[in-house]
């Protein structure tokens, strides 16, 4: 999740320069502002690789040299030939350990590596617009319902796995059939969390919110602002019966006093300020907040919570060498060292995910998944809906 890395803490997004790959690329030095919807901004390559990797990254090893091979730790190696360049792997990404993830893969591959590192909606808004000139390998971020909507417009690649990691049953459970996307680690969506000196007997259902009692006192995301939260809608609709009854659910929440706002960050900082008892956000967000900065803070999981995976695709319209890179980013992800920058990169925030690849295990303070009741909204119908649904949301709940 992005916007706030589950505990609002914000980082400049950095990137490369190099060869277009067949495309047109970002050039010169990246902000850490987010730029309006489809405009190019500049970027500067990521990561330290060493002086030998870093001119290597720099002169797209397009030289008539003989064939250098790079470690790749964990994940086999990366051999370019002569008149075979290495390009750019441009990485859009919604998550708090993106950075370190990039990082790590560019100093193990020497595959030089652009971030782009924004909210998920802001990212979302970029693909929309550059639809017609791609301009990102990889998509990782939370909730497959926006996948499933990309892959309906046959924009991710199919069919590949990665080989480095195996996943759990559960993991299994969240691979599409056509394996359009990657899932990489579970959280839940739509969590609710209390200060447990103020509640002691919170809420065991969604629809007890919507008695007199808690009337004014809950707060959650809009879901056009907070990709992570759409699910939970989603989740919801579809355990209220469809869209209709779920539209009515939220209407009668909003008439119940429901408090909305833009991110996990100023829907916690509600909560700890008192302005809301009960704040419905990311499981991750959450267990951050307790864990850094508010012990008396408590995530409870009303029956049912959605799953929310975080997800990779690889975008099915860039060169064939870029593919290939972001395949192997993938594998990286999988492979023991990705998995430890998962765990590591965003110690109060993202990284607080249940595992699904085998051999992982999660943080301390990470409950147990079989303990929480749990649905899973189908992406294939829900992940269409988004748009429709976010929009509804901001006309008729947010306002």
């Amino acid at each position: 999740m992005r916007n706030t890395h589950g505990n609002g803490s914000s980082r400049p997004a950095t990137g490369g320069v190099g060869q277009p790959g067949g495309r047109a690329r970002r050039t010169g030095q990246a902000g850490s502002a987010a730029t309006g919807v489809g405009r190019l901004r500049p970027v500067a390559w990521i990561g330290a690789v060493g002086v030998a990797g870093l001119a290597l990254a720099a002169c797209g090893s397009s030289s008539a040299a003989s064939p250098t091979t790079v470690a790749a730790a964990n994940v086999g190696t990366v051999t370019t030939t002569a008149g075979t360049a290495k390009v750019p792997l441009v990485v859009y990404a919604a998550e708090g350990y993106d950075q370190a993830e990039v990082n790590a893969f560019q100093a193990a591959t020497g595959i030089p590596t652009e971030l782009e590192d924004h909210s998920t909606g802001t990212l979302l808004a970029k693909i929309s617009a550059e639809a017609n000139n791609p301009q990102w390998g990889v998509f990782w971020s939370d909730g497959a319902e926006s996948y499933a909507a990309l892959d309906t417009q046959h924009a991710l690649v199919r069919g590949f796995e990665p080989t480095t990691g195996h996943l759990n049953a559960l993991g299994e459970e969240v691979v599409p059939a056509d394996k359009s996307y990657i899932p990489t680690g579970l959280t839940i969506a739509g969590a609710l969390v209390y200060d447990s000196n103020v509640v002691k007997h919170p809420p065991t259902s969604w629809t007890q919110l919507l008695e007199p009692q808690y009337k004014g006192e809950v707060g959650m995301n809009n879901p056009a602002l907070s990709g992570p939260t759409y699910p939970f809608v989603a989740g919801l609709m579809q355990q209220e019966g469809g869209v209709a009854k779920g539209e009515a659910f939220f209407q009668k929440l909003k008439a119940n006093g429901l408090h909305v706002y833009g991110t996990n960050k100023v829907t916690l900082n509600a909560l700890l300020n008192g302005t809301i008892k009960y704040a419905i956000v990311q499981n991750s967000a959450g267990l951050g907040f307790e864990q850094k900065a508010a012990p008396q803070l408590r995530v409870y999981y009303p029956s049912k919570v959605s799953l929310l995976p975080s997800v990779i695709g690889i975008d099915a319209k860039v060169s064939k060498t870029e593919i290939a890179e972001a395949e192997q980013f993938a594998d990286f992800v999988y492979s023991p060292k990705g998995q430890a920058v998962m765990l590591s990169g965003d110690p109060h925030g993202d990284s607080l995910f249940f595992p699904i690849v085998k051999g992982t295990v999660a943080n301390p303070g990470v409950p147990e998944l079989s303990t929480i009741p749990t649905a899973n909204p189908n992406p294939l119908v829900w992940g269409p809906r988004e748009t429709t649904i976010n929009q509804w949301f901001t006309d008729n709940i947010a306002q």
